[in-house]
């Protein structure tokens, strides 16, 4: 259980980092950034396997480049959901959900 807090604590902080490189993303507070990365994860965990079945041949036919664009537009999706989490546009969900993935690899990898 301690574990799972870690990690949602670890993936807020990621978001607020993305947050501060990524020009167009910005959170209103620490707790706006706790919500969203509770949201991503219900995200991540019901709506994105779904999807991902659904565009499994256009994925192919892209040689997964497509993932690229789903991913951003979960971004961007959580970002309507959750209030006070602002992504400007596509352009910067696409950035911003490069550079948590990159994050969420390191994560995972102390995590392990």
């Amino acid at each position: 259980m301690i574990r799972l807090l870690i990690r949602w604590v670890l993936f807020a902080l990621a978001l607020l980092f993305t947050a501060w490189v990524v020009p167009g993303i910005s959170f209103a507070n620490f707790s706006t950034a706790l919500l969203a990365a509770f949201v991503m994860g219900l995200v991540n965990v019901f709506i994105r396997p779904i999807i991902m079945v659904f565009t499994l041949p256009l994925n192919l036919l892209t040689l997964g480049l497509l993932t690229f664009i789903i991913n951003a537009l979960m971004f961007l999706l959580i970002a309507k959901v959750v209030t006070g989490f602002v992504i400007a546009g596509f352009l910067a969900a696409l950035l911003g959900s490069l550079v948590l993935s990159l994050i969420s690899v390191f994560i995972n990898k102390i995590e392990a």
